[in-house]
């Protein structure tokens, strides 16, 4: 398949690594972007085709949205005289296929995608969410361009992209929250910042791992470390005091509650 990408950036960088290291043929990919400097740091890291024309769009087979969110209207409008029967992806958080719909006047061969930063490393989780217009050709290929950069999740109702979006799209900074306390936590005890960025980063790291790798659920792999009466067990007793649990539960229900008001603001300021 022939892929276009709008926009340039992190994301859409990711993306283009992963289907490189994937094996597909950098060739069939196109990349609009209006930066001139970043058309050609581009062409020159990927040698794929770049291109600031919507008109060179015509014949691909997948557009990529990779624009942020605001921008995304814009975008829509000069796309729309251009489609005929390409699958649509919108990487753009918190925007609604019912508003890319209207931007695009009436197309929805659209899919939603929500992925997350590690996706940078191919070691991302996207969700997807596909239009009944989608095809299921085009449902494969959406997967396999997500797929070339982690862990590919398909949602039936469109509004758990919210919940998606506060556990992995905002996830990453949780977790890098977690490191910068644990790695403040061995500084504190004495240990060199050196030695703590190690030590946080590689516990996270291994944890990980450990958990993908392992058929436990992530309740048995904790008790697994926790001995009767050991150190861990005072450790884990004093983050039950500082109800953790609860402020990440907190956390991820403003997250969510953010995302639905973003989307409620994009759709607005469509229609208006």
């Amino acid at each position: 398949m022939n892929i276009s990408f709008i926009g340039g950036g992190n994301m859409a960088r990711a993306i283009i690594k992963g289907l490189n290291n994937n094996g597909f043929a950098m060739s069939a990919i196109t990349v609009l972007e209006l930066d001139a400097s970043k058309r050609t740091e581009l062409a020159a890291e990927f040698q794929l085709q770049v291109t600031d024309s919507y008109a060179d769009l015509v014949n691909t087979d997948v557009i990529i949205l990779a624009v942020k969110p605001q921008q995304l209207q814009a975008v829509c409008s000069q796309l729309s005289h251009v489609l005929q029967s390409q699958l649509v992806i919108s990487i753009a958080a918190g925007v609604r296929t019912i508003d890319i719909t209207r931007w695009l006047n009436a197309y929805s061969a659209i899919v939603r995608v929500m992925p997350n930063t590690p996706a940078q490393i191919q070691a991302g989780v996207s969700a997807l969410y596909a239009q009944t217009a989608v095809s299921a050709l085009q449902r494969e290929q959406a997967n396999t361009i997500l797929a070339a950069v982690g862990q590919t999740l398909w949602l039936q109702d469109e509004t758990k992209m919210d919940a998606v979006t506060a556990i992995s799209g905002s996830g990453p900074a949780y977790v890098f929250y977690l490191i910068e306390a644990l790695e403040a936590a061995a500084v504190a005890l004495g240990l060199k910042p050196e030695e703590a960025r190690l030590l946080a980063i590689q516990t996270f790291a291994g944890a990980s791992l450990l958990a993908v790798d392992s058929t436990d659920d992530i309740k048995t792999l904790r008790a697994q470390v926790t001995s009767k009466g050991g150190t861990t067990e005072q450790g884990l007793l004093a983050l039950e005091a500082a109800n953790i649990k609860q402020a990440m539960l907190q956390a991820a229900q403003a997250a969510a509650a953010k995302s639905v008001q973003l989307g409620d603001q994009l759709g607005a300021q469509s229609a208006a």
